[in-house]
């Protein structure tokens, strides 16, 4: 049946939004249905030129093996404009990949979502839709959004032959293993209410996903559980992270006790790696959304469990940045501080809410110097970051493609970021060119102590307290 769901359909797909979702899900979707006509719009011409880059070299989104599948079907079943009210009107299914950024005025303000890009599609939907389409929430929207699209919708049904149907089909992408995520999903969730929809997109994804993956439910409770599995992650990593500190007082080593717990099948070993914090475009924001939609209908304990949550990953930045302040004698004024790792995690290039804004801002606002390094950000992307927090001093900061030349004369280097090319360096040539005494404050754990045997330089590594006679590793 599912099958001849697609041949009745001749199906024409439209995503809106061609960022870290619609981008890496609609390539991963053509490239497995060739049948399937896939248009990606933005009204963002930058990142549609990226994705159309000739030499594929300077895509909007960083992700392992991206590339490849990018060049089996882009232009062939796979296209990328900005031809917005076009392509949504020659679409049979439409997927909404949008931002839905933390709401920043008004009722709510710090912790609601802003849905005015939700609502923009669905207006525009609205509009230009034809006959009868399927809309498809894809971005992470807080419960009730399927009602809000479903109003809007249906305002266009007075006196006009169009027809819709909604569905929750939210992500769950882990950023730096996106195509791996989409390609071998553990599971595809799809909430509805009109069961040939359901069956048709189901139809879809199972051209290469197993059926037992593919989970139906209702609207709501699809859309509760992707703000229930990103807050259950956040409080996993705020939990091992919230021990860091107290391994560093106590002689026991973070590593240590991550693996002890981790090998109990109740609480698994995934999420548990210490470090700076949790970051990326989710977490804080779904989190946020989940404490004020508890306020909201009168559960102010759960609100206050969840934001606890919270509380812990701004601690851990701010932890950081004062024992950094600490160590190099309690200024870092005028000092030069070389910066390993801007984006939020290894393997991609995105930097929303990455720890490491507010450790730099917090050492900006101290006085510091920063030399900043990371292989896949770049300048305009650190500088937005800092100009969205009000730091517009751009004197104070440097980026660098080389990493010689980020550490050299550097008072101490702080690895915030776990790419695997800082895990290669050479310290102990590195070091000769800081100013002594030197630091290394390693928040991911990825140095090899080893190579700092003999080095001449103060190490402090996160979760452990270290004594050594040969090297000054703290």
């Amino acid at each position: 049946m599912k099958a001849n769901l697609l041949k009745e359909y001749q199906l024409r797909v439209c995503c809106i939004g061609a960022g870290y979702v619609g981008g890496p899900t609609m390539v991963v979707i053509a490239n497995h249905c060739p049948d399937i006509l896939v248009n990606v719009v933005d009204i963002d011409q930058r990142k549609i030129d990226g994705w159309n880059c000739k030499d594929f070299k300077n895509l909007p989104v960083y992700e392992k093996g991206l590339e490849s599948l990018l060049r089996k079907t882009r232009n062939k079943n796979l296209f990328f404009s900005n031809n917005v009210s076009e392509q949504i009107s020659k679409a049979d299914l439409i997927f909404i990949c949008v931002n839905t950024p933390t709401k920043k005025n008004g009722v709510g303000a710090g912790k609601a979502s802003d849905l005015k890009w939700i609502e923009l599609c669905a207006r525009q939907i609205a509009k230009y839709a034809k006959t009868h389409t399927i809309v498809v929430e894809k971005s992470t929207v807080p419960v009730k959004t399927a009602e809000v699209i479903e109003k809007i919708l249906n305002q266009e049904l007075i006196n006009s032959n169009k027809t819709f149907s909604v569905l929750s089909n939210p992500e769950f992408l882990a950023e730096g293993s996106a195509i791996k995520d989409l390609e071998n999903p553990q599971r595809v969730l799809i909430g509805g209410k009109d069961k040939k929809s359901l069956d048709l997109l189901s139809s879809i994804y199972s051209r290469w996903v197993e059926p037992k993956k593919i989970i139906t439910t209702n609207l709501w409770s699809s859309e509760l559980s992707k703000l229930t599995a990103n807050a259950f992650l956040a409080q996993k990593i705020s939990s091992i992270n919230s021990i860091t500190s107290l391994c560093e007082k106590t002689g026991a080593e973070i590593n240590e006790v991550a693996n002890a717990i981790g090998t109990d099948p109740r609480i698994g070993k995934e999420f548990l790696s210490a470090g700076p914090g949790f970051g990326g475009s989710c977490f804080k924001k779904d989190i946020l959304n989940l404490s004020y939609l508890c306020e909201y209908y009168g559960l102010k304990e759960v609100a206050d469990y969840w934001y606890g949550v919270l509380k812990i990953n701004i601690w851990q930045q701010k932890r950081i940045s004062n024992l950094i302040i600490d160590k190099l004698n309690g200024t870092v004024s005028d000092k030069k501080i070389a910066i390993l790792g801007f984006s939020f995690k290894a393997d991609t290039n995105d930097t929303r809410e990455s720890p490491a804004i507010d450790i730099c801002l917090n050492l900006l606002e101290e006085g510091a110097n920063l030399a900043i390094h990371d292989p896949k950000v770049e300048t305009h992307q650190i500088k937005k970051e800092f100009n969205e927090r009000n730091y517009n001093e751009s004197s104070k900061w440097i980026y660098s493609s080389n990493i010689n030349e980020v550490i050299n004369q550097s008072y101490a280097v702080i690895l915030i970021t776990e790419w695997a090319i800082y895990k290669q360096l050479k310290w102990k040539e590195l070091v000769k060119t800081m100013i002594k005494p030197a630091w290394i404050f390693d928040t991911r754990m990825v140095i090899n102590e080893v190579e700092l045997i003999d080095a001449n330089i103060n190490y402090w590594r996160i979760g452990n307290k270290i004594n050594s006679s040969s090297s000054n590793i703290i």
